[in-house]
């Protein structure tokens, strides 16, 4: 059980949008998960959870964006996404849920 739990505070959530739709034909998925998580981290998770293969994972850090929030400047926290590319024959349906 703490395991599972390890594997759930890696991966915060499936990305769906247009460009994470278009990896999805490619055999991709894509996850927002923790800042300091590593891309071993992030395999394991994946194939546990999700009970699939891994083939690679690519990750990319948005910076937070500068907005104003009742007319004080804020910023948005920075988020990490994982690019997850299956082996052949794995799917994840991300439209269902967790």
């Amino acid at each position: 059980m703490n395991a599972k739990a390890e594997h759930y505070d890696v991966i915060r959530k499936p990305i769906v949008t247009e460009k994470s739709t278009m990896a999805s034909e490619h055999g991709a998925v894509v996850f927002e998960v923790a800042i300091d998580a590593a891309k071993p981290q992030i395999k394991e998770a994946v194939e546990a959870l999700f009970g699939v293969k891994v083939k690679a994972v690519n990750t990319t850090i948005t910076k937070g964006k500068v907005k104003r929030f009742r007319g004080r400047l804020g910023r948005r926290k920075d988020v990490k996404k994982a690019y997850v590319t299956l082996e052949e024959g794995n799917t994840i349906d991300t439209a269902t849920g967790l």
